[in-house]
Order: structure tokens, then C-alpha cells, then sequence
């Protein structure tokens, strides 16, 4: 009896543990925060990222989780209808939205996590097939991104449509105002002399072309006025003669030595008065060759001067030039003939005009920077030499495509912009972007008229697509590499 009674009682606790015991896979369950699709039966750290694994709340992850599936294997719902991109463990059989992120639920896909991969809902079939032939996917290492409405209010999401106008590039610089050089001339003697008297006493004096500078005595100047006089009378006596060979003679030999003063660069009026008067005077008057500013003196009265030692610099400012210096990027605009405005900091009201005159052909290497002439009519001589002034330079690009500058993220490799394609669904798109100016950007190719690209909130999004991408190509091909550790 007493056995009998042992026997049975083994029998009751035998057929009770698989009532009370837990079956496998259904047991506490881990996942890593960050990466939602890595499960495992016990404790641990993500072999992804590294963090802390934390238990899987009761209904969590169990629509996400493949029946019979070894644990510690990171798995993609594929019997569900609809999936959050966010969060794949958030599973359901009809349209909605995650209950954790508000993000729009998106088809499943199946193993291989196709985030970006589905048509989205309430996208025209023209702009699809538009699509399909501007762009073969997402670049690489971006993925498309799914946004809800409550989730695109909160961050704040803008868009603009890309339009097709004329491209107008305005560029400004600060330009820097320096003397005409083909208006500058030197005063100089042809011959050793003295300065007997300066008639141009400091420098800043304005003259005009023919007035008297200085007075020098020269001996050369002395004796050919002599040897003037002296054949102007030998003339006067072969022009009686019958002869025509000794008139021509006699007037060559005039004509010679008033050649001979003129070379000496003996006024007109000298000469005039010198065979008026039939005396030579011992000081011979010089005059300005050219009107403008005295720039340069480098004589007293009382100096002995020598051939080409300078002795004033006068420079015309009724005409100058003003250099501008340019970036590389912007030397394919510059032209010459272009008309500039010019514009001054402390006189904004007042406006000139000015035209390229000459492209410098090479750059300035400690700045990286093209020099640029412009000619600038300067009549009322507000443009004085080392002044600054702003310059702005404008041309027409012709018409293309244009967007926002905003919505182009340069990476110094590509440019990425997000296109809006409806229904919550943004594609990264790979543009190239030509000339950028007054706030908006030039587009080659990547985006067609109509579209419509984000232009603000767009680094939000690059940042979801990186993360998607990176979460996309771990889940897809790296399964095994996530499971280690599991038993």
C-alpha cells in the first residue's frame, strides 16, 4: 500500500511540470534599446553597440519574433502587414501609427528589412516613374526615411518646390582704389643744369598740362639758343639768293636747330619769344607735360639736376582703377566688359559705375584669390588713391533649376538634399550643384522642376537615414555576427 501510494505521487508531480514549468522560448526575454531586432533569452551586452541588454516588456516584441526562432538571433516580422521603421518591433495588421514614436506604420518587407525599399502610399505613378529614372535608390550609406505628421510637426519639417528661373549671381567684394597707371608722368631734364626757380612747391598741388614747373639754367640750353639765333640771321641772309639749293640750305639749318630746343623740351612759347626778342635768356621755363595731382617732388630750388633724375611725379585722377580681389569659385563669372557697381561704406547713396577692364592671369597664393581691374570714371574725384569701396559684380546664368541653398548638405565630397515624395516618405537624393547665390543654389542635376525638397529640419533627417542605412545593413548582412553569445 505504501508503495502503491509513492508511485502514484511521482506520477502527479511528473505530469505537472510541463503545467507549471516555462516552456522554451517563452521565458524572460532581452533586447538592446538600440537595436530592437537583437533578442536574447538572458542577460548581456549587444554584440552592435555594446550596451546594456534590458528585459522585453510583456507583449513586446512577441509579434516580432519568428515561432520557433533560435534565440539571440535578431529577426524581421514578415507575417505582420505593416511595420514601424522606427521601431520593428512594433508589428500590425492594418494601416496606423507606432504607438511609441507616432511614425505611419510601412509595409513589411520581409527578412532583408527593406527600410526605403517600398513604394509609399499616396505618391502619384508619374512621380514614381519620374523617380525611377532620375535616381537608382537612396546613395549609400543613406536610407529612406518615413514620417509621420505628428512626428514631422515636431520637428519641423519645411519644404519649397524647386522652380525653373534665370539665375542671377551677385557676388561682392571690397575693392581698393589705386591711380591709373597709363595717366601717370614723370618730369625729368634732357640735360645737367641748375635750379634757379620752382614754380610747383609741394606735393598734393594740383597743375594743368602747360603751366610752368621750374626754372633751370643749363649750358646746353644757353648755346643752343645762341646757335639758333645764329642760323635764323644765316637764313634771313640765303633767302635773298637765286640759287634754291642755298635758300632750302639755309632753311634747314633753321629748322634744325629749333628741332635741337624742341628735344631739349623748350616750350613753344620760348622759342616764340626768343625769335621775337633775338636774345637768349640764361634760365629756360619748363612746363607740365600732363594735368593732375603732384605726387612726387624730389628737388629744391638750388639743386643741381642730370639727365633722368626725376624730379616731380604728376598723376591724373580723373580716371581710376579699383582692384578686387575674387575666390576661385567665383573667377568663372568674371568677364571683361562686365559692368560693376561701386558703392561706398561711408557714403551709401552714392553709386558708380565701372567695367572690368583687365583679369589678372594668375592668383594671389597666400589668399587663393584672383585680382580683378575695373576702370571707374572719377570726374568729381570722390574716388581718391587707398580708399575702399564695395563692388558688386551681377550675371545672368541663364535658366535652370533652382532651390533653396538651405536644403543642399555638403559634405565636401556629395551634396545631399531630401526630396518630399508625399505621404510622409523623404528620399536622400544626390544633386550637383552648380552656382549658389542670394540664398539659393543652382542645380545641374538631382532634382527636377516641381519637386520639392526640405529646407529646414533636413539634418534631422539625415541623421534618422544614416541610422536606418546602418541598422538596415547590420540586420541584413551580419545576422550571425549579431546572434553571438546566445547559447
Amino acid at each position: 500500500m505504501i508503495k502503491f501510494v509513492l508511485v502514484l505521487m511521482v506520477l502527479l508531480l511528473l505530469g505537472a511540470l510541463p503545467a507549471c514549468g516555462k516552456k522554451v522560448g517563452q521565458g524572460q526575454m532581452y533586447h538592446c534599446p538600440m537595436h530592437p531586432t537583437y533578442i536574447s533569452d538572458h542577460p548581456g551586452d549587444c554584440p552592435i553597440c555594446g550596451m546594456r541588454l534590458v528585459p522585453v516588456e510583456q507583449g513586446e516584441g512577441q509579434a516580432g519574433t519568428l515561432p520557433g526562432a533560435d534565440r539571440g538571433t535578431p529577426t524581421t516580422a514578415v507575417t505582420a502587414g505593416y511595420v514601424c521603421p522606427m521601431h520593428p518591433e512594433v508589428t500590425s495588421d492594418k494601416p496606423g501609427q507606432c504607438p511609441k514614436c507616432g511614425m505611419d506604420l510601412v509595409p513589411a518587407k520581409g527578412e532583408e528589412g527593406g527600410h526605403g525599399a517600398h513604394q509609399p502610399q499616396g505618391v502619384p505613378a508619374g512621380e514614381a516613374a519620374r523617380d525611377a529614372a532620375g535616381a537608382a535608390g537612396p546613395p549609400p550609406g543613406l536610407a529612406t526615411v518615413q514620417v509621420g505628421e505628428n512626428a514631422r510637426a515636431l520637428a519641423g519639417i519645411q519644404t519649397a518646390a524647386a522652380e525653373k528661373e534665370e539665375m542671377q549671381v551677385r557676388i561682392r567684394t571690397v575693392g581698393i582704389v589705386v591711380p591709373d597707371e597709363t595717366r601717370i608722368r614723370h618730369i625729368h631734364t634732357k640735360t645737367s643744369g641748375w635750379v634757379e626757380k620752382l614754380f610747383v612747391n609741394f606735393t598734393g598741388q594740383m597743375i594743368r598740362k602747360g603751366e610752368p614747373v621750374l626754372a633751370i639754367y643749363a649750358p646746353a640750353l644757353l648755346s643752343s639758343q645762341e646757335e639758333f639765333l645764329k642760323a635764323r640771321e644765316v637764313a634771313a641772309r640765303f633767302a635773298g639768293s637765286t640759287i634754291a639749293e642755298v635758300r632750302r640750305g639755309g632753311e634747314d639749318l633753321l629748322a634744325s636747330a629749333r628741332k635741337r630746343l624742341e628735344l631739349f623740351d623748350v616750350p613753344e612759347g620760348f622759342i616764340v619769344n626768343l625769335e621775337r626778342t633775338g636774345k637768349p635768356q640764361r634760365a629756360v621755363t619748363l612746363v607740365s607735360p600732363a594735368s593732375g595731382f603732384v605726387t612726387t617732388k624730389a628737388i629744391f630750388e638750388g639743386h643741381q639736376v642730370e639727365p633722368g633724375m626725376e624730379l616731380y611725379a604728376v598723376t591724373d585722377l580723373s580716371q581710376v582703377w579699383i582692384e578686387a580681389d575674387f575666390y576661385e569659385y567665383e573667377s568663372r563669372v568674371v568677364k571683361e566688359g562686365q559692368e560693376a557697381a561701386i558703392s561706398f561704406p561711408y557714403d551709401p547713396g552714392r553709386t558708380l559705375r565701372g567695367r572690368v577692364s583687365t583679369i589678372y592671369p594668375y592668383l594671389n597664393p597666400d589668399t587663393r584669390t584672383l585680382k580683378v581691374r575695373f576702370d571707374v570714371p572719377n570726374p568729381d574725384l570722390l574716388l581718391r588713391p587707398s580708399m575702399y569701396v564695395d563692388v558688386l559684380l551681377a550675371e545672368s546664368a541663364g535658366e535652370s533649376v533652382v532651390i533653396p541653398d538651405s536644403a543642399v548638405m555638403d559634405s565636401g565630397i556629395r551634396q545631399i538634399v531630401f526630396v518630399d515624395r508625399g505621404g510622409g516618405s523623404f528620399d536622400p537624393r544626390e544633386v550637383k550643384v552648380g552656382l549658389r547665390s542670394g540664398g539659393k543654389a543652382q542645380i545641374l542635376s538631382g532634382v527636377e522642376e516641381g519637386e520639392r525638397v526640405v529646407v529646414q529640419a533636413n539634418f534631422l533627417l539625415d541623421s534618422e537615414s544614416r541610422l536606418r542605412a546602418a541598422i538596415g545593413s547590420m540586420s541584413g548582412g551580419h545576422e550571425s555576427h549579431a546572434s553571438g553569445g546566445a547559447p
